[in-house]
């Protein structure tokens, strides 16, 4: 198995159990007592973040310019939670222990600090779906018709953009697609339905991790290794534990294609803005981890 002798980054070490199947499983079974303390500071960052978002609205993303134009007299079909605050409480919960469990993965946190950050924007979204599927939550959507853009047009109603929330509906009324809510559930179904273990959950995390794909990072070559090895030893682990089920390690590379397909935006839109607004999550995330 790879160690962290096989990296220039900075930090590296010839200390030995430092591979990915022990730094990972090592990580994933902490439970450490600033939990509580964490999800508290998550609170009070969204509060903060989703007051200073308020005066300036983003720019809107190359996907939510594609869900505006739809076709001439079209309805689009979204969805919003059924009971916001309890899914929302969950998701924020899950989303601590995923910083948690990222923060307690060695050879992560002795990469450089431009690729610890490119991977957790990459990754951030993918693990945090991992661990609502690890953890068992799941939510009940509602559908909401939207008009399209030609509709809103003819009809003078305002952008959805600078749309106020009418009193008593939540800021994430307008909801996200219901194709990308179930392209949500459909993940959650496969993990559920193959029962995937814990000690796979972990395998899958580091996959999802040490992601070599991201453009841009300086330890591309040693990260490479890194999710080989959370493949290798995923497959190891199947054969050892499944050995009548041949198929088990296709359905966890399957279940892994479709965890790539969800969207960063719709993960956010979905489980943070019916309670906190358009926010900035990133800057959220790094706050949380680097306490920037």
């Amino acid at each position: 198995m790879a160690t962290l002798e096989g990296c220039r980054c900075r930090g590296a070490s010839g200390r030995t159990n430092n591979s990915i199947l022990y730094s990972i499983l090592k990580s994933d079974s902490l439970a450490t007592a600033e939990e509580q303390q964490q999800q508290q500071q998550l609170q009070h960052l969204f509060h903060k973040t989703s007051t200073s978002s308020a005066t300036a609205a983003p720019a809107a993303s190359l996907q939510e310019l594609r869900q505006q134009a739809c076709s001439c007299g079209s309805t689009r079909r979204r969805g919003v939670l059924r009971s916001p605050q309890v899914t929302c409480k969950a998701a924020s919960a899950v989303l601590v222990k995923t910083l948690r469990f990222v923060k307690n993965v060695p050879c992560f946190r002795e990469l450089p600090e431009d690729d610890q950050l490119m991977l957790i924007r990459s990754g951030w979204a993918p693990l945090l779906v991992l661990g609502l599927a690890q953890d068992r939550v799941d939510f009940e959507t509602t559908e909401t018709v939207e008009p399209s853009m030609l509709q809103r047009i003819l009809t003078g109603l305002p952008d959805r953009q600078s749309e106020e929330a009418p009193a008593g509906q939540s800021r994430g009324a307008a909801g996200v697609s219901v194709l990308d809510i179930e392209a949500i559930r459909a993940f959650l179904k496969k993990c559920w339905s193959v029962d995937i273990s814990t000690k796979e959950y972990a395998y899958l995390k580091g996959a999802v991790l040490f992601n070599p794909d991201v453009e841009g990072l300086r330890c591309i070559h040693y990260i490479q290794s890194l999710r080989r090895e959370a493949h290798q030893a995923l497959n190891e682990h199947v054969r050892l534990i499944h050995r009548e089920d041949t198929t088990r390690f296709a359905k966890l590379l399957i279940a892994l294609s479709m965890l790539r397909a969800i969207s960063p935006l719709v993960v956010a839109q979905l489980f943070f803005r019916p309670v906190i607004g358009t926010v900035n999550i990133e800057e959220v995330l790094m706050e949380m981890f680097y306490g920037k």
